[in-house]
């Protein structure tokens, strides 16, 4: 199991990211969350196996196509027993 705070920056907000996040992350088997940031970031929490985990990151890397991804930091955190994904 792996788990994963994400940031990401760039043109990230009223693009569809969240909802585009969370299809990827529930097509990959992943739980967590994610949600916009006041500064204009959206951040995440990725919980699963890591080849699915890291499956979600590369795609926030791109986000959907209305998407400027500019940055994702990415720190690995221990697993908490996430159960589904949300949007927050």
């Amino acid at each position: 199991m792996r788990r994963c705070y994400v940031t990401v920056t760039g043109r990230v907000q009223g693009v569809g990211f969240r909802m585009a996040c969370a299809a990827q992350a529930e097509r990959a088997g992943v739980a967590g969350w994610v949600r916009n940031l006041p500064d204009g970031r959206v951040e995440a929490v990725l919980e699963g196996e890591e080849t699915a985990v890291d499956q979600v990151l590369r795609w926030l890397h791109e986000g959907p196509s209305a998407a400027r991804v500019e940055d994702v930091d990415v720190r690995v955190e221990q697993p908490q027993g996430e159960q589904d994904f949300q949007v927050r």
